[in-house]
């Protein structure tokens, strides 16, 4: 199955302590339920051993997909759903799932759920935009990934890298050359992240210098020698199309 870059939405709420070890003590946070989402609110208005049960079964679910054990995760979601339903990570987990299933009609729908549980979240956006990119629609994914680069903290530079790298490649597809041109110039060498080198990557495709694409990518490989690094860049790649899936090109055609 061909990979696609997924962001994992982080749980917003305390995990439960190990079995094995003692509570820290420590001053319990202090919420301002005021600034709460009605669903947070809800969730928080359950019984501690209930909100202490739903994490136990989302821990799992998550833990499961890492290992691509997609129908098990499923099953722990339906869980967690049944202790508490307006949860924006059950459906963008649910969601990753049916994208691993390569059913994006029901991705996305599962993603805008999410998106509607919650506010300004980069997680949820950009995995709405990689299903517009991994289904072609390069416009919408253009649009939702500028959308991400204006909330993204300036901090996370590997995911805002990444992020630009796609817009360069939509915006590659929608005929904005000049946009493109100015887009690659925009990181060089020194750079702390793999986009100079997957830039010129891309631009060696286009060209059909395809020996040159590869030297480019080795030359990203020995720098950047951490697969989990790479991996999401790699994945970019065969999601445009410049590398052959093995799986073949089953995501749609171009809009």
């Amino acid at each position: 199955m061909k990979s696609i870059c997924l962001l994992s939405l982080f749980v917003l709420i305390a995990p439960l302590p190990a079995q094995d070890q003692a509570a820290p003590v420590e001053k319990k946070p202090v919420i301002d339920k005021q600034a709460l989402l009605p669903n947070q609110q809800a969730f928080l208005n359950l019984p501690e051993e209930s909100r202490n049960e739903f994490i136990k079964h989302l821990g799992e679910g998550n833990r499961l997909f890492q290992q691509k054990r997609v129908f098990e995760t499923l099953e722990e979601l339906d869980k967690a759903a049944k202790i508490f339903t307006d949860s924006p990570e059950i459906y963008n987990l649910r969601g990753s799932c049916f994208v691993e299933m390569r059913s994006f009609d029901k991705a996305l729908d599962q993603f805008e759920k999410a998106r509607a549980l919650t506010k300004d979240n980069a997680s949820i956006e950009f995995n709405i935009g990689e299903v517009y990119f991994v289904t072609k629609e390069w416009k919408k994914a253009a649009e939702l990934f500028d959308k991400i680069m204006k909330v993204l903290p300036p901090e996370n530079v590997a995911l805002g890298r990444l992020v630009e790298f796609k817009i360069l490649l939509c915006k590659k597809k929608l005929g904005l050359n000049d946009e493109v041109t100015i887009l690659a110039g925009k990181y060089d060498f020194l750079d702390d992240s793999p986009f100079y080198y997957y830039t010129q990557a891309a631009l060696a495709y286009d060209s059909n210098n395809l020996i040159k694409a590869e030297e480019w990518l080795a030359i990203a490989g020995r720098i950047f020698q951490d697969p989990n690094v790479l991996a999401p860049w790699q994945d970019t790649l065969v999601e445009y199309g410049y590398i052959k899936s093995f799986y073949g090109d089953d995501a749609g055609t171009e809009q």
